[in-house]
């Protein structure tokens, strides 16, 4: 994986290869936040912040003191430690200066800890032995493909309230439909770059 550069594997997290979109990673709290655009914003935007620290910090701690120590099989639980430190940290940060959004995202904020797009994204820069530049450009296109994905299904849900959906297809499932709709439109980026 040595050749592609950064920038290539940042454009394809976000596009061709979106860790919500193709790999349905983190669909919780893409599912319950995904109804008001503020929301979704908000929580695009810190779950941004912790996937590009925790992919940066969890490459690091990997190389530098799992690797030597012969622990790799502690990885999982040293990733999701990361994980819910920065997320602790987010949430004071959040709190304090914008309670309005802290009250939106109510206990989807903490649940940032056990999203797996987050862990899946440390998990994937490992498993493509990715290079440190290239887990940071992983783990922002990954963040900002999660947020891009959070905030469409925002838009597109607040139009539907003005829509006639048929009762059966009211809630989750158009809801689902509209995120397959998205998946397959997202999949015309494929051709772009593949990372994988």
């Amino acid at each position: 994986m040595s050749d592609i550069h950064p920038l290539i594997i940042l454009l394809a997290a976000m596009l061709t290869n979106n860790i919500l979109l193709s790999n349905f990673l983190g669909l919780c709290s893409f599912l319950a936040c995904g109804k008001q655009l503020d929301t979704a914003v908000g929580l695009g935007i810190a779950v941004v912040f912790v996937t590009v620290c925790t992919t940066v910090i969890n490459y690091l701690v990997y190389h530098s003191l799992l690797i030597p120590l012969g622990i790799e099989h502690l990885q999982f639980i040293v990733f999701i430690a990361v994980i819910a430190a920065f997320v602790q940290l987010v949430e004071m940060i959040v709190e304090r200066f914008s309670p309005s959004l802290y009250y939106h995202l109510g206990i989807f904020l903490p649940l940032i800890t056990v999203n797996c797009a987050i862990l899946g994204a440390s998990l994937f820069m490992i498993i493509r032995d990715y290079s440190f530049w290239q887990s940071a450009g992983w783990g922002l296109g990954a963040g900002l493909g999660w947020a891009l994905a959070i905030c469409l299904i925002a838009g597109i849900q607040q139009r539907l309230r003005f829509s006639s959906v048929p009762k059966p297809l009211a809630g989750l499932a158009i809801t689902m439909i509209v995120t397959g709709l998205m998946a397959l439109a997202f999949m015309g980026f494929t051709g772009m770059a593949k990372i994988q």
